[in-house]
Formats: C-alpha cells, structure tokens, sequence
C-alpha cells in the first residue's frame, strides 16, 4: 500500500468519527426532548393511570380520560374518551391533546397504531398485577410528568402501605388460608372465571388468600365439575352501577355452585372495581376491605 492510498484511508475514517462524534448530542438531544414530553394537554386512559396523576396533584393536565378513570368524583368531570379497550382515535384527537399516557393492554392494535402514528406523543404505562408493579406504574407516570420527586413521595407511602397489608396478610396460616372463586360474569348458567395472570388472581395472591381455580390462565368458562372440584370457600365479584350484575339469587340456583361452601355460607363477597382491581395507590386498602370482608375486622 502507497503512503498516498493510506493518507486517503485516514482521511476518510476521520471523516466517519467526525460524523459520528458530531451525531452523538443530537442523538442525546433527542431522546432528552422525548422524555420531556408537553403534558399540558393530557388524555389519560386507564382508572389506575388517572389515580396516580390525581395522587400526584397534577389533575390539572387533563383534558380527559377513558371510561375506566371513574376515581376520584373530580374526575368524572372530565370529558369521556371511550372504554380503554374500545378506543376511537378520532375521538380523542379531537381533544387537540399535547400529550396520551395509556396504560398497557389499552387498545384495540389498530387504534393503538393509529395514535401512536399522529403527531401527538403517546406513551404506554406497564401494567404488573404485584407490588412492584404498582410502584412501577407510579414511577413511570411521575417520569413522563416530570415529577419525579413527586413520584418518589407517592411510591415511599404507597410501598409502606403495602408492606403493612402484605405482612398482615402473610401472618395467616396456610391451612387458614380461605379459597377464592372470582367470577367475572355468568351467562346461560355458564360461570366465567378467573385463572393465574389477571388482576383478579393478583389481588387475591396479594391479599394472602388462594385462587380456587389457579391452574390456567386468564379467563375461562368453568364447567360444572371444575366449580365443585374448586371447592371456594368466597365468591368474589365487582360491584357494577350498570344494573347488569349477575345477582345473588341466580348464583346460589347455579347447580354446582350450590354444592360449594361459599354458596352454602352465601359467602359472596362484591367490592368496586377499580378499587378491587386497578392496581393503583389505593391498592392496600382494597387488601385491607377484602380481608375484613372474609375474615372479619
């Protein structure tokens, strides 16, 4: 190699560190800008994500929310966007937001690519049905918002909370431990329950009781031979304002709940949904209710 072909080769790799070194604060530029989205103009979606904006004290950045944010009564106040997993992308375009902060397995894909590909930042908050999660959720929420500080106040007293339940909780012997059957719905006589990896099995795990029916996953139909052989000492449901509730009555005439222990006990126990089930900075005290609700106060 001439000592000119190897001048033109160090001449061209300058040229590419160069460009690299040159690229390297936009780059940072950029993923800073991102991070510092403009959230005065905000929709949230998801009960749990509009709690935790709320508990922050930064409720003024909304313009509106999903069906699910039904806590606090302020927040009713707010323009309604749709269900969370029935969203319209028109409809909430059409708020002229700066910013969307869902909560994960918001939806349906096809909206969610719709968003995601306006102009408008839309950021997604991870949904895990556990302590940490709950923390989790908080922290990301106080991130986007800018809030840090505000976040790590909230999640040092949610935590507390929690850590108080949890251990109370855990004090309960196994052999103790009562059964839960969490009944999503019942239509035709068929019981639609939940399995492992919904939010009904996390608080029921959080809350140191058994799942009756903990060997599948998310939601199925039960037969009747599975109702019986889950033996549940508690039916658990949500509470619903929309008068389409299963009722008492039809659950205890159901053949094979009626062979359960909790149907002989009417031991049937209906919290608040969101309450029960948002994973959100009131979780401990939904623990606290269902526990008082089985076993006393």
């Amino acid at each position: 190699m001439t000592m000119r072909s190897e001048s033109r080769g160090m001449i061209r790799w300058t040229a590419v560190l160069t460009a690299a070194v040159v690229a390297l604060p936009l780059t940072f530029a950029s993923a800073a800008n991102a991070e510092q989205m403009d959230t005065t103009r905000l929709v949230s979606v998801g009960g749990d994500v509009t709690e935790i904006i709320f508990a922050l004290g930064e409720q003024d950045r909304l313009i509106a929310r999903d069906t699910t944010s039904m806590y606090p009564e302020a927040a009713l106040k707010l323009p309604d966007v749709g269900y969370m997993r029935a969203l319209s992308p028109e409809g909430i375009l059409a708020m002229n937001p700066t910013a969307i902060i869902a909560v994960e397995g918001s939806g349906p894909p096809e909206a969610l690519t719709v968003l995601k590909s306006a102009s408008v930042p839309f950021e997604t908050v991870p949904n895990a049905y556990t302590r940490d999660g709950i923390l989790a959720k908080i922290d990301k929420v106080g991130s986007l918002l800018g809030r840090e500080e505000k976040a790590k106040a909230l999640e040092a007293k949610v935590s507390a909370d929690l850590d108080a339940v949890i251990a109370d909780a855990e004090k309960r012997p196994e052999g103790e431990r009562k059964r839960v059957l969490f009944i999503l719905s019942m239509q035709g006589g068929k019981i639609m329950a939940s399995g492992t990896g919904t939010a009904a099995d996390g608080i029921i795990k959080l809350s140191g009781l058994v799942n009756a029916v903990g060997n599948f996953p998310g939601y199925k139909p039960l037969t009747d031979e599975a109702i019986v052989e889950a033996k549940p000492d508690v039916i658990l449901m949500m509470n619903r304002g929309d008068g389409a509730s299963t009722k008492n009555d039809d659950l205890l005439k159901q053949p094979a709940l009626a062979l359960t222990p909790a149907v002989q006990n009417k031991a049937i126990i209906r919290m608040d949904g969101l309450h029960l089930l948002g994973f959100g900075p009131r979780t401990a005290s939904a623990v606290r209710e269902l526990n008082a609700a089985i076993y006393g106060s």
